[in-house]
């Protein structure tokens, strides 16, 4: 792996710049990190405005879910993210955390009457309307969120 100098928790794990990886304690303080992360490679991309805020609102969502409820607060867990830059504009990130996992297709609709005043419920939901391609892994404690820039 080669060491990036101009990052401070992330690193780069191919010569080129194409994968960047950042590895974070399970508390709800690394969302800093996680959107210096972001933001560096906003930069380092030219990530168009609009783009970059769909891929911070993901990210934020997807990185606390798998903060709070896959590794439950424990800080001795991680929550382990890539993000590959691929040929044509497009962006993939993986989040996993280190949690059982969960059945993502039972996940309920924010928008029903009947959970709109629900004070939590709406990450999934956000994440599959701003993403442009969202794959869960069969037990459900990684997602990989596509975006084409």
């Amino acid at each position: 792996m080669i060491a990036n100098q101009g990052m401070k928790n992330w690193e780069l794990t191919e010569p080129d710049n194409k994968l960047f990886t950042l590895q974070l304690p399970s508390k709800l303080e690394s969302i800093i990190d996680l959107e210096n992360f972001l933001e560096d490679l906003q930069t380092r991309l030219s990530i168009p405005e609009e783009s970059f805020a769909n891929i911070q609102m993901c990210m934020n969502e997807a990185v606390i879910n798998a903060i709070d409820h896959g590794n439950q607060l424990d800080p001795t867990k991680k929550v382990y993210i890539n993000a590959e830059v691929q040929p044509k504009k497009k962006l993939i990130f993986t989040v996993k955390d280190e949690g059982p996992g969960f059945d993502y297709n039972q996940v309920k609709d924010p928008t029903l009457p009947e959970n709109l005043e629900s004070l939590s419920g709406r990450g999934i939901y956000i994440i599959r309307q701003l993403a442009d391609q969202v794959i869960f892994n069969s037990s459900g404690n990684e997602m990989e969120l596509h975006f084409f820039l």
